[in-house]
Order: C-alpha cells, then structure tokens, then sequence
C-alpha cells in the first residue's frame, strides 16, 4: 500500500479545503471499499480526509413530507430508522441486504453512494480494464462476465453497480445534495450517475473536488407499499446477481402508480421506466407485469454467460409485484 497522509476534517469547509489542497487525496468515510481498493492498488491516494466527523449524520423530515438523510448516517442507522421503515420499507431491505451486520456498522451513505465496482478484472491491476487505464480494454467482454451487466453496457465496460441501497434510492427519486469550494448543488440520483459510454472511468456527474453531503427522498405514498428482493448465489453475504426494488398502489384492481428500479443488470441502477408506463392504469395481474418486464427487458444485450439475467429479472418482477398486489388486496 502507498504510504498516505490522513487527516480529520470538522466542518465541510475544512474537508473541501483538504481536499483541494491535494489533486490525488480521497473522501474517507467508512472506509469499507476505499480501503480495499487501496490494499489492492487500484486507488493509490496520497491524503485521506476522515469526513466521518461531520455535522452530516442525521436523518428528519422536510417540510413537504419527505426524509433528508445526512451523508455520514451508517447504512445500519438508516435501516433501523422508524420512519424509513415505516415510509419507505424497501429502503431498510435493501440495506439490510447489502453487507453483513459489521459492514453496515461502519459503512455511509455518501460511500455506499461511490462504492466501486465488484469486476474482478478492475480489481485486479494485473489486467487491462478501462475503468481504471482508459483505453486499456475491457476483457470482461470476452472473459468472466457471468455476473456482469445486460442494460446499459458498451463494449468499453460491462461491469455493473454493487450498490443495494442505491436501487431503493432509484426507484423513490433520491436527489444527491454536495457541496464544492464554489457552492452547493444537487443531483437526482436519475442524473448522478453517468452512462458508461465509452468513458467509463466516470462513473458521477459530481463537479471535481465535491462532497457529498445528503439524500433527500420527496415524499412518496406509494412508497409504503414496497420491497426490494435480492438474488445472489450464496445465502450468505454476497453481491446480488440481481435484484428489484419495487412499489405499487393500486384501485379497483388497476395500476393506479408504480415503482420499478433494478440491481446489478447495468453500471448503475437501472430504472425501469419503460415497464413504469406499460404497468400504470393496467390491470394488477401477473399476466401484465410479465409483458411490462418483457418491454423493459427487450433493450437488454445479454453476453454470451449471462442471458440468464433476463429470465431471472423477469421471474422477479411477476414475483415481487404479485405479492405487493396481493398485500394491497388485503
């Protein structure tokens, strides 16, 4: 590991000011995927600023019935909170899905944001990959990919996001708060994250030098009807293969609103709005979630090892929207 400089930081302005003083210094919150990458020598930092100190660790209501959530807020906090619970129940599955107990112990919300990629060939600085040399290659493409995206892709990346939480935030419409050395600003999550394209190796839409410094969820009734379900490969403490953050509302048995975002089928969470439309004002029947999975699906470009991933995708869309329906009938 590259010998580094650590400080702490106690107000925002003195973290953004640490930052700028040095072009290759990083963020430091929990530390759960920098760390690792810096072991392996993917990220090779010559500061770490400590931002776990910051006045950003709280979680309350906005005036107009929604939830802000402090960037530094543990991914364990967020999921134990009442009101996320409450209001937005897919939220506390997905985080609670999304590492073991001892990760979300230290893990943030502005990190969970920012994680990186799981490819083992970005992990692997032996190996070409674009996202950490670009123009180096991509040999996912023609190697391991089994677990790799089939929306959204380009020859130049097929990884895809890790992030469990960021696909509740996806379908509920989280907008990305950050502040930089000339001023606030603010990201939908639709926004923050940037198509892979053939630049890959930029990953946000963050300004440089930025900090993230909350998410704010906008208040969303249908929102209390929902659930994320994660597919992996273990039972255990694994990344999923995929997954489904979903919301539904319905009258007189039709589609009165619907929310739909998937997990690790793209290089970020993948909205489903494509199904969104075909589903509302519909009936709720397993027959019409199965053609709007089908709609949303027909754009995927499946590799030669994981055309799974549209079958699997489809089979959770019927199951987790069938149940979400049934509870409504309730």
């Amino acid at each position: 590991m590259r010998e580094f400089d650590y400080r702490r930081a106690v107000d925002v302005s003195g973290a953004l000011a640490l930052l700028d003083a040095d072009p290759d210094a990083r963020f430091l919150g929990g530390g759960t995927n920098l760390v690792d990458l810096m072991k392996t020598g993917v990220e090779r930092p010559a500061r770490l600023v400590d931002v776990r100190e910051l006045p950003l660790n709280g979680i309350e209501s906005t005036d107009i019935g929604g939830l802000r959530i402090g960037a530094t807020v543990t991914n364990s906090d967020l999921a134990a909170h009442p009101e996320v619970r409450s209001r937005y129940p897919a939220l506390t599955q997905a985080v609670l899905a999304g590492a073991s107990g001892q990760l979300r112990n230290m893990a943030t919300v502005g990190g969970n944001l920012l994680q990186r990629t799981r490819c083992g060939y970005f992990a692997d600085v032996s190996k070409p990959c674009n996202k950490r040399v670009p123009g180096s290659g991509c040999p996912a493409v023609e190697g391991e990919h089994h677990n790799h995206a089939i929306l959204g892709a380009s020859e130049h990346c097929v990884a895809t996001h890790p992030s469990d939480m960021g696909v509740a935030l996806t379908a509920f419409d989280a907008v990305v708060s950050y502040e930089t050395a000339d001023g606030p600003g603010e990201l939908s999550l639709a926004e923050f994250y940037r198509p892979v394209g053939d630049t890959p190796h930029r990953e946000t839409a963050l300004p440089p030098g930025a900090l993230i410094t909350g998410v704010t969820l906008p208040p969303a009734p249908v929102a209390a009807n929902s659930r994320y379900r994660k597919v992996r490969e273990r039972a255990s403490y694994a990344f999923a293969i995929g997954s489904i953050a979903a919301a539904l509302d319905i009258e007189d048995g039709v589609v009165r609103e619907v929310r739909l975002a998937f997990g690790a089928v793209a290089s970020r969470p993948w909205r489903a709005r494509t199904a969104e439309r075909a589903l509302t004002g519909a009936p709720a029947n397993a027959e019409t979630f199965a053609a709007a999975a089908a709609a949303e699906l027909a754009a995927a470009k499946p590799l030669p090892h994981n055309g799974y991933k549209v079958t699997l995708m489809r089979n959770l869309v019927v199951a987790v929207l069938t149940e979400l329906a049934e509870e409504a009938a309730r």
